[in-house]
């Protein structure tokens, strides 16, 4: 080892000895997956078939196009040689126009659905922060870590359930 890096070593080592008696003796550590407890917590299983429920006759309306599409490639492949060059091209040209419209139903109905989601998401995972923040108060913790972040956790330190329990109870169901 070079006389740099022994010097390297030996400042780290006397700044680690001096921070330890600045730190409590035993600290209390919990962890939470933050992402299940506000997944499975009963205000956003019910805002998920809210939202389900909201879009879906927009859906309905994309399978009917869809289904709509089928026909007119069945009726294109039956036809093959039965067809006039006009009624060929007419049914081409429909495909075309219900394939664009099939695109931007989709592609507005998925940014709708993102963005409802993403906002109600936000709004819950910020109120399950302030749970799992008076959770760890009340519980004497010092700190929480996510499971996603941690490396290693044994069971008996993890407060999701509790996190849940408490954030249903904080904000029940109307």
């Amino acid at each position: 080892m070079s006389s740099s890096l022994a010097v390297r070593a030996g400042l780290l080592a006397l700044t680690l000895f001096s921070f330890a008696g600045t730190l409590p003796a035993q600290s209390k550590v919990a962890v939470v997956n933050l992402q299940r407890a506000v997944l499975e917590s009963a205000e956003i299983k019910k805002a998920s078939a809210e939202l389900e429920a909201k879009f879906k006759p927009r859906q309905v309306a994309a399978q009917k196009i869809e289904q709509e599409l089928q026909t007119i490639q069945q009726q294109l492949q039956n036809g093959q040689g039965k067809l006039t060059p006009q009624a060929e091209g007419d049914l081409q040209a429909q495909g075309t126009r219900r394939q664009r419209e099939l695109q931007r139903m989709s592609d507005d109905l998925q940014a709708d659905v993102e963005r409802d989601r993403n906002e109600i998401l936000g709004k819950a995972a910020q109120k399950m922060q302030a749970v799992v923040k008076t959770l760890a108060e009340t519980k004497g913790f010092d700190i929480v870590i996510d499971t996603q972040t941690a490396i290693y956790f044994k069971a008996a330190t993890e407060i999701t359930t509790e996190a849940i329990a408490a954030y249903d109870k904080a904000y029940p169901l109307k």
